[in-house]
């Protein structure tokens, strides 16, 4: 654990009870890493050792509360500018085997690297080195702006991964077209290969990749044991969006939304449309969800099968109850840390969460016996 001084590590210790499926969970918090630049996503490859990318370009390993000050080598470069940078690391599910893990952010591309892409690579760990890299992904067309990547990843249940890709910020009418990876979820083999089973594999003009479309910025995604998954987009000035994804579906951004443009003008006049699926919960006003986790671990067993949504504004962490697909409730937790970019569990069940800027920290969620 880093040192702290003891002001800090008293600011740091703080003590919350609340009621959560009838009884009476007691937790503790601490801040156990400090100093880190602008961090967006962790991944935990051992009790003692985890992983954090920080959207600036740099993947760090954290051992023993320690931060390496060495950040890991092979890392490819990154577009980091407006909301571009390295975002999410993951391991493969045979990570143990085979070392693979897979790294998604904005790249520049394109003539004088003024444009830019959504990438997905894949390379081996070894040590504090990144090998053998590869991409397996770059979203079409290029763009101009450095904004709404979605860029979260994740491997389903029968080994194939799911990227989101945001709208582009100045091209939400390309979320409702299939030529192009705005505004979709897509899904690929582990190795970037196309699925044979995706949805629009016969559909002509369409990008046999995509898995569902009409999105705005998807930036938490979970893959439940049964297959479910579970999606969080930010809306415009409200319409923060929770949806079940299914294979071939249309999410309607930006034909139907429960928020308006930041200007305050009319996006669409509609908030439902034939052939369009609806969310199983929005926010009005926005959250601005960042990150999604369902809770599977052992520490907190009243929070079972629950998710717990990091959000940037004002900042704190939101835990669905949920009842299958259904949503029964909705508290407020960790409201004190500011904006949180990231929630995750680690492999003892405590949870982690990941403040956002360039003085980032990580906050350690523990039960008090």
């Amino acid at each position: 654990m880093k040192k702290l001084n003891r002001a800090a590590l008293l600011a740091s210790l703080l003590f919350c009870c609340l009621f959560a499926h009838g009884s009476e969970t007691n937790y503790q918090t601490e801040i156990i890493v400090e100093g880190l630049d602008n961090p967006w996503s962790l991944a935990f490859v051992s009790d003692r050792e985890w992983l954090v990318a920080e959207r600036s370009g740099s993947l760090r390993f954290i051992t023993d509360g320690v931060l390496n000050p060495d950040p890991v080598d092979g890392v490819p470069e990154v577009l980091f500018a407006g909301q571009g940078g390295l975002a999410e690391v993951l391991l493969h599910p045979k990570f143990s085997e085979n070392k693979l893990i897979y790294l998604s952010f904005a790249g520049a591309d394109g003539e004088q690297k003024k444009l830019n892409r959504l990438v997905v690579v894949r390379g081996q760990l070894e040590g504090n080195s990144l090998v053998s890299v590869e991409t397996i992904f770059g979203s079409e067309p290029l763009r101009k702006t450095a904004a709404h990547y979605g860029a979260r990843i994740r491997f389903m249940e029968d080994g194939t991964l799911l990227i989101t890709s945001g709208d582009g910020f100045n091209y939400r009418e390309k979320a409702q077209t299939l030529d192009n990876h705005f505004g979709k979820i897509i899904r690929i083999n582990d190795d970037g290969s196309i699925p044979k089973d995706n949805p629009f594999l016969d559909t002509p003009g369409a990008l046999p990749e995509i898995w569902s479309f009409g999105h705005r910025n998807p930036q938490g995604l979970v893959v439940a044991s049964n297959g479910t998954v579970f999606e969080n987009e930010h809306g415009p000035m409200g319409g923060d969006e929770l949806n079940i994804i299914e294979p071939g579906k249309n999410y309607g951004w930006p034909a139907i939304t429960y928020g308006v443009d930041y200007s305050g003008a009319i996006i669409s006049p509609f908030t439902e449309q034939p052939g369009m699926e609806q969310p199983i919960k929005y926010w009005v006003p926005s959250i601005a969800p960042s990150s999604m986790l369902l809770y599977r671990g052992n520490m907190f067993p009243q929070w079972q099968g629950d998710l717990f949504i990091s959000a940037l504004v004002p900042g704190d962490v939101r835990r669905l109850e949920m009842d299958g697909q259904t949503v029964k409730s909705e508290d407020i937790l960790w409201a004190e840390f500011g904006r949180i970019r990231h929630i995750g569990e680690a492999l003892d069940g405590s949870l982690i969460l990941v403040t956002d800027g360039s003085e980032g920290k990580l906050v350690r969620v523990t039960a008090i016996e």
